[in-house]
């Protein structure tokens, strides 16, 4: 029978209970995570982010040349 406001830490690796900083429930150490795009918040699997691709460093642009360019002057001959 579970008590209401415990948390079983039985067969847990460690002995530590944290705080999600997204909804401020308690959990076990194990089952919060960083967010994927602010690496400093731990968060519960309910309240992880999905990672923002705008957060990505800029592609950068290809250098793009051709192999047979035509010529400046005309081929009048």
């Amino acid at each position: 029978m579970a008590v209401e406001g415990y948390i079983n830490t039985i067969g847990r690796n460690h002995l530590g209970i944290g705080i999600c900083d997204r909804c401020k429930r308690k959990f076990p150490i194990d089952d919060l995570y960083s967010d994927r795009n602010i690496p400093g918040l731990k968060v519960c699997l309910d309240d992880v982010d999905d990672f923002d691709p705008w957060r990505e460093p800029a592609r950068q642009p290809e250098d793009i040349t051709l192999r047979f360019p035509r010529p400046d002057v005309t081929l009048d001959g």
